[in-house]
């Protein structure tokens, strides 16, 4: 009786805490991918000036259970000659990667899964495995066009990866710790996008193109790719891909709200503001940047490939490099290096 009851205590419940903890975030988390999308286009289509959906349920909130459930019941092609178990596993991967990031998020003080002290460099290094499922799905499906796809994405993806390091490495030199809720709690004072402003700028623009949303979808260009890397994608595995890139949205707005709006602290300290939860304000931070990206959608127009790189490498890559310099020059000049 004491070994079943030390494994009870000591293997199972903690499991059954750990799982519940987590479904407690995703379940949550699943819901706003699937009404991020319905939230899109009713943006757009106040933008247009139109109703977006509004048939599927009272006002349309139905919508995403509508999709979901039409895409569901449609047939699953693999096309002739393609690699079926990568072909598969693509979207899945593309669509885990945006969630397990989420591990190390801390949505207010101590609400956290996993709060490890590399936490930034997890978050980075999830982000950058995500052009791994896109490259398998354009090679799998044994097809020119979505092979141009993903060498588009990982082009992309790889050349702004580059200034949302640096811009990580800017915040990382103010703060002293890779820790996520340190890097919060350092903005007590002041939010991080007063001091750096530009490299939030930065930071949003390569988001735009980390999860390829327009105006930089060049994957997906309709005209001349037929919708790139996920063109011989069906049913449900077309929509992993689809959900995985609304993920990637909410988990880089999670991000700069983290690196530069202050995650779960209330504007300025103000008295009547810290009665609101934590959570509350870094909801409401979060729709804020998804708003800009759905914003930019019906706003920009495309960028050209050649527009696209030079952004990247000739514009981003120099300043964001020399705000580093410069931040790192200030700091020791005016002996601010946090620990000191």
């Amino acid at each position: 009786m004491g070994n079943a009851s030390y494994f009870w205590n000591e293997v199972i419940m903690p499991v059954l805490s750990l799982t519940g903890y987590i479904l407690l975030i995703l379940i949550p988390l699943l819901l706003a991918v699937a009404y991020l999308t319905f939230v899109e286009r009713k943006v757009i289509a106040a933008m247009q000036l139109r109703l977006g959906p509004n048939v599927v349920g009272w006002f349309g909130l139905l919508q995403p259970f509508a999709d979901g459930l039409k895409l569901l019941h449609k047939e699953t092609i693999i096309p002739t000659r393609s690699n079926p178990i990568l072909f598969l596993l693509a979207p899945l991967i593309t669509f885990g990667l945006s969630l397990s990031a989420w591990a190390v998020i801390p949505f207010s003080p101590g609400c956290v899964i996993s709060n490890i002290n590399v936490g930034i460099l997890y978050l980075f290094a999830i982000s950058s495995l995500g052009v791994y499922g896109i490259i398998i799905a354009g090679w799998a499906s044994n097809s020119k066009y979505p092979f141009l796809g993903a060498l588009r994405s990982a082009a992309q993806m790889v050349s702004y990866e580059v200034s949302i390091g640096l811009v990580i490495i800017t915040v990382l030199l103010s703060v002293g710790s890779l820790n996520l809720s340190e890097i919060v709690t350092a903005q007590e004072k002041v939010w991080f996008i007063i001091p750096h402003l530009p490299m939030a700028v930065i930071f949003i623009i390569s988001a735009l193109a980390e999860t390829n949303r327009a105006p930089f979808d060049l994957p997906e260009a309709e005209a001349e790719l037929v919708s790139g890397y996920n063109v011989e994608y069906s049913s449900m595995t077309f929509a992993l891909f689809f959900l995985g890139e609304y993920a990637n949205m909410i988990l880089m707005s999670a991000m700069g709200s983290i690196l530069f709006l202050g995650g779960w602290l209330p504007p300025f300290n103000f008295a009547p503001f810290t009665w609101i939860p934590g959570i509350v304000w870094f909801a409401l931070k979060i729709s804020f940047l998804l708003f800009i990206f759905l914003w930019v959608r019906a706003t920009f127009p495309r960028y050209r490939y050649d527009q696209l790189m030079r952004l990247g490498w000739k514009v981003f890559l120099p300043f964001s490099l020399a705000w580093v310099v410069l931040t790192a020059s200030f700091l020791v000049i005016f002996n601010l290096l946090p620990g000191k």
